[in-house]
């Protein structure tokens, strides 16, 4: 695996800071929601930062390599164009699930897939198509998880290892998302690091979160907190990282309360060589600990394909059987069925408020005025989260609005006729016809429930 190139300490390039990233002194990189940019039409704030050198990488968020379905062709098709259009050495991307085909329904979030050998195979049989189509290398993060999978046959070291040595993919390692696992799954930080490949790591993600009821909550809307740090610091001591990056997505401090968290940062990188005998390069690949190596009690590559040796295909009936989980969990999660025998109900349902909550939040931002045509973020809440209980998300954030305004009307709301008329304006100018009757949805709600 060749050594990757150096990065140093960056930031995620967000629009609502995008003049204060520019501000921040001693950045040597940022990183991009990929589906958040156009290729042909950039912000004029990364223009200049690639202007000045600043290296910018395109993180993906949508493609579900961890799905039953393989890749969609399009998206991938868009992923690379955003790479070549920011001149990136990589792209990256997660180990997660976000939509099933059968039936049609999208998380609108990344959600863990089951570590189990089906699942596994699935997403190496994912991670190689996306290889071949992307122009630049690929890297894939570890995810936040606020629940584990029922009879799970795989660590997460012996999982992220084998996928590793099946397809040479490298490792984004997110260790505020080790911290999350850590909390909500019982999961050793220090066995995850000390289990995989650290010769595989493209880069590091840091990000701050919140404890509530025993659940932590991976935000991105909250400072970095020392115990994260703490983790920064135990991978810094096992492996000298190409890249360490500060994500923030909401709630947005003052530009100086950003410097202060990437100066905290940047101490734990540069506070000292890895220990004696732990000490690894990413991409340099330490003797006897390469990809396609056997680390000790993991598997070897014996249960798949070393890089370069060609792929397994992956017979249909196990892309079935992995659809048929996810489908029966994300269904329990966004259409209100019946939990699936073996997952913990209550963190199901703590899953399932936050899915919609997240809809209800990213519906607003992209929609900014339907609070104001409702009345504001409190009436618009409380009807938008009546409406997700009988309405799960099947195609966007986007398509999502529009039929939560379509919703309300075929429903006579709001009641308020000159707020209704509002609404029916602003459903028209985006829909581009009329809202159908009643009728018309009761014909659709019969033949969703028949399919």
């Amino acid at each position: 695996m060749k050594p990757m190139a150096h990065l140093g300490v960056g930031i995620g390039w967000r629009p609502e800071i995008a003049d204060a990233v520019e501000r921040l002194s001693g950045l040597d990189w940022v990183e991009v929601v990929a589906e958040n940019v156009c290729p042909g039409h950039l912000p004029e704030s990364l223009l200049r930062l690639r202007e000045r050198g600043t290296r910018v990488v395109p993180h993906g968020v949508s493609l579900g390599l961890g799905g039953a379905d393989r890749p969609d062709p399009a998206k991938l098709a868009a992923l690379g164009e955003r790479a070549v259009a920011l001149g990136a050495p990589l792209v990256t991307e997660h180990i997660a699930f976000v939509r099933t085909s059968s039936p049609v329904l999208e998380a609108g979030h990344l959600l863990p897939v089951p570590r189990t050998r089906d699942a596994l195979d699935v997403l190496c049989a994912n991670v190689r198509i996306a290889q071949d189509a992307l122009p630049v290398p690929l890297a894939l993060e570890n995810i936040a998880a606020l629940f584990s999978w029922p009879g799970e046959e795989l660590t997460e070291g012996q999982f992220l290892t084998e996928l590793v040595e099946r397809t040479g993919v490298r490792l984004l390692i997110d260790v505020a998302n080790l911290h999350t696992n850590r909390v909500n799954r019982g999961e050793d930080p220090a066995a995850v690091l000390g289990a995989i490949p650290l010769e595989a790591l493209a880069y590091v993600h840091v990000a701050g979160g919140i404890e509530r009821g025993g659940v932590w909550h991976d935000t991105h809307a909250h400072p970095v907190p020392p115990v994260v740090l703490d983790l920064l610091a135990e991978l810094r001591s096992r492996v000298e990282p190409a890249g360490v990056l500060l994500e923030r997505d909401d709630d947005f401090p003052p530009e100086a309360e950003l410097a202060g968290e990437l100066a905290a940062i940047r101490a734990v990188v540069t506070a000292g060589p890895p220990a004696p005998g732990e000490a690894a390069t990413a991409g340099s690949g330490p003797a006897g600990h390469g990809p396609g190596t056997e680390r000790g009690n993991e598997p070897s590559a014996g249960h798949g394909t070393k890089p370069g040796t060609g792929p397994r295909p992956v017979e249909e009936s196990v892309r079935t059987r992995v659809a048929l989980g996810q489908a029966a969990l994300l269904s329990a999660l966004v259409a209100g069925t019946p939990v699936p025998e073996g997952f913990d109900r209550r963190r199901i349902r703590v899953q399932a408020r936050a899915l919609a909550a997240k809809r209800a939040d990213v519906v607003a931002k992209l929609a900014p005025e339907l609070p104001v045509i409702l009345g504001g973020q409190d009436p618009y809440r409380a009807a938008f989260l009546s409406y997700a209980k009988s309405r799960p998300m099947t195609s966007g954030y986007r398509r999502d609005a529009l039929d939560f305004a379509e919703d309300l009307l075929i429903r006579d709301l709001p009641a308020d006729p000159a707020a209704r008329r509002r609404l029916t304006t602003w459903w028209r100018d985006r829909a581009g016809a009329r809202p159908p009757r009643r009728i018309v949805r009761w014909a659709r709600t019969l033949a969703g429930r028949a399919a």
